[in-house]
């Protein structure tokens, strides 16, 4: 037995300081990212776009590519692998985000909020979901597209990728892809809310339901109008309350259809066998906000670990991306993207003129 563990020993250290190197260029390289999210947020970019909108995964993610490329050049990528750890950080951070989702939203928001939430989601969803099957692509990446552009973008794209357990390459994809068509959108649903003379409630309902990014919805209000802000965020903070649910189905009908083997039958003991055990945590998180017993809002140390943790999970997927595996992915998800953000542009308007021109008119 001594002579047994005079050989483990070295290994052990090897695999720890492989975790703690890991751990430590995540840690420096998460920093760093936060830094400069920090200086960003206080600028004035081109076309009047706030520094703020630009979000931490989109740095965390560039940060964390440069580091491949250094670590890969300096021939220990490998070695530090083990510590790189995307999928914890992942589930940290989304079982946390339930803590700032509150079901009382469902209840207290406006009639319109809830039910153009209702008809925007299962529309863009199951679009984007058709879409994205009819140009082939991927069962895991079809549901964080469609998920993240029927839902609430960056949020709704991690917590989607933790229920299917997507590749990190295609988390990082289409966060990219929400980040950067968040921008633009920004701006230009203002000036044509303007040109067409739209309400200011009309208007925010649009903002809401169409912008993908919490950070643009507020920016877009704020260009047009108070009261645009405010039904904006009123509609997107309704969106967002519907994760939770969403992410459950994701994770059932994964666990039951698509990962299911052909010679098994479903059964309790199977779905929990399969099932991502965080979403449990999300949801208990969520029940425990709303009965007011845990606070992860605005301004919290909950939020602050949270956003550290998806800061890191980004940070780490920068790190284990894989160019080879992005390039096999090609243009089709770009333009199926760009086909459903069309899409939802356009229904969000109908639906939000319909809703808050029409049915639930704000005075």
């Amino acid at each position: 037995m001594p002579h047994s563990k005079k050989h483990e020993s070295p290994f052990i250290s090897a695999q720890l300081t492989a975790h703690l190197a890991g751990l430590a260029i995540s840690l420096v390289l998460a920093w760093l990212a936060w830094l400069l999210t920090r200086q960003v947020y206080e600028l004035q970019l081109p076309m009047g776009i706030p520094g703020r909108a630009v979000e931490y995964p989109l740095w965390g993610a560039i940060l964390g590519i440069a580091g491949n490329l250094a670590l890969k050049a300096l021939k220990i990528r490998e070695f530090v692998r083990p510590g790189i750890r995307t999928e914890l950080f992942l589930k940290i951070g989304l079982v946390l985000l339930g803590a700032s989702i509150s079901f009382k939203v469902l209840v207290s928001a406006a009639g319109g909020a809830v039910l153009q939430g209702l008809i925007m989601i299962t529309s863009v969803f199951f679009f984007g979901w058709w879409l994205s099957g009819k140009f082939g692509l991927d069962e895991k990446l079809r549901a964080v597209m469609s998920t993240a552009l029927a839902v609430c973008g960056v949020s709704a794209a991690i917590a989607a990728a933790g229920s299917v357990v997507a590749k990190k390459e295609q988390v990082a994809y289409v966060t990219t892809l929400v980040i950067l068509v968040a921008l633009p959108l920004m701006v230009i649903t203002p000036l044509v809310a303007t040109w067409l003379g739209l309400p200011q409630d009309v208007a925010g309902a649009w903002f809401g339901g169409n912008i993908d990014t919490t950070a643009a919805v507020v920016g877009a209000g704020t260009i047009y109008g108070e009261q645009a802000q405010t039904i904006a965020s009123i509609v997107k903070a309704t969106q967002n309350a519907f994760i939770g649910l969403v992410t459950f189905f994701l994770a059932f009908y994964f666990a039951t259809v698509v990962e299911r083997k052909p010679d098994e039958r479903p059964s309790l003991s199977l779905i929990w066998k399969r099932f991502p055990k965080f979403v449990l945590g999300f949801v208990l998180a969520s029940v425990l906000y709303t009965l007011g017993w845990i606070d992860g809002g605005r301004g919290t140390t909950i939020e602050a670990i949270k956003n550290w943790a998806f800061l890191l999970a980004f940070v780490c997927m920068g790190m284990e991306l894989s160019t080879s595996q992005l390039k096999e992915m090609g243009w089709p998800p770009v333009i199926v993207f760009l086909l459903v953000t069309l899409f939802n542009t356009v229904m969000a308007l109908a639906v939000a003129w319909l809703i808050f021109g029409i049915l639930w008119p704000i005075g």
